[in-house]
């Protein structure tokens, strides 16, 4: 009985050890961005078993981006990002004011942050996910230098707009980022996310934009 007695607590005590919310912090200074897990659905399953280049294509939210962008070769490491079968992980940022949603991989193997603009007219993608208007935003200012992104399964192009972004309950000004007009290959058009928000450095960036994080940091928000 004793011995019984003594298993019973030491469960309880780990169980809630290894509760993920048993010792959690609201105020520990830390900027908390939900994620969210869907499933592939039967069409990526089957178009992700085709032996082709675009079979390859549509697996692109399940393998590492390995970014190679207008700055020509160098020997840059990049950190690259990994997901797995039935594991897409995205998250909500908003755009402009008022904010319009979207939802981004967040990824480390790339460091701008791009979305699908209104003036994407010729990319099928662009007509099943949200996009971008300017008109709509009082924040928004004209850049409009072009830029484009050639990512290890699908490219896009486009150009710079600057805005405020909002991530998490941060809002960031004079945010830097790309408005795609184009979406290459049937990667984005099976995609379930909307756009990219890239974690990674600047010296990787298109344009030499500074990426998100960074300028979190430089606005002295984190």
């Amino acid at each position: 009985m004793g011995s019984k007695f003594r298993a019973f607590w030491v469960a309880l005590f780990l169980s809630l050890l290894l509760s993920p919310t048993a010792f959690s912090a609201p105020k520990d200074g830390l900027v908390r961005i939900g994620l969210k897990k869907k499933k592939l659905d039967q069409i990526s399953r089957v178009s992700g078993q085709i032996n082709s280049n675009e079979g390859e294509a549509i697996r692109a939210p399940i393998k590492k981006y390995n970014l190679r962008s207008n700055l020509g070769d160098s020997d840059t490491d990049i950190v690259s990002l990994k997901n797995y079968m039935d594991a897409q992980y995205f998250g909500e940022v908003g755009i402009g004011t008022p904010s319009q949603t979207f939802t981004v991989i967040f990824d480390t193997g790339s460091s701008n942050l791009w979305v699908p603009s209104s003036k994407c007219y010729f990319s099928v993608a662009c007509y099943f996910h949200s996009k971008y208007r300017s008109t709509q935003s009082s924040t928004y200012k004209k850049n409009g230098t072009s830029a484009a992104i050639q990512y290890g399964t699908g490219a896009v192009s486009g150009f710079f707009s600057q805005d405020s972004v909002k991530v998490g309950d941060l809002f960031v000004k004079n945010q830097d980022f790309i408005e795609a007009t184009k979406e290459a290959s049937i990667t984005f058009l099976a995609a379930k996310f909307d756009g990219i928000l890239g974690l990674g450095f600047q010296e990787i960036s298109v344009g030499n934009a500074v990426p998100v994080w960074d300028n979190m940091v430089n606005q002295g928000l984190v």
